[in-house]
């Protein structure tokens, strides 16, 4: 079975919160190793803007703090961020495959974390426009 270009991504996508979610849970400490170029990329794009992406998540969550979120909400919302800033991608494409990846990893069946996820991102991504 050939994968589509678009699974291909997800995949790679995965990697990368994953691999953020490592770099989180050991304090920044980049152990992390993969082959892939654009995992690669996105993560040196992520560590090397953390304080502003940081920031931007910061100002656009209401009665939460950054240090509250999940390490798997915080790497899946950090690299969405990064994505909405830093790429030419859709913002809707963007967050779309945030709430992929938080019904995959970190939602429990209520939608709650979706929802979440859908609107802290949203306000990031009108921050941004």
């Amino acid at each position: 079975m050939v994968k589509t270009n678009k699974e291909i991504r997800r995949k790679q996508r995965e990697e990368v919160i994953q691999k953020l979610y490592e770099i989180d849970i050991n304090e920044g400490i980049n152990e992390t190793e993969s082959t892939d170029d654009y995992v690669k990329a996105s993560i040196k794009g992520v560590l090397s803007h953390r304080d502003l992406i940081d920031r931007k998540i910061q100002d656009n969550l209401t009665n939460w703090s950054l240090s509250r979120l999940t390490y798997i909400d915080r790497a899946i919302i950090r690299f969405a961020t990064y994505e909405i800033i830093y790429s030419n991608l859709p913002s809707e494409i963007i967050i779309n495959e945030a709430l992929v990846l938080t019904r995959k990893y970190s939602d429990e069946g209520n939608n709650k974390m979706v929802g979440f996820t859908n609107k802290v991102l949203d306000n990031i991504k009108e921050a941004i426009k």
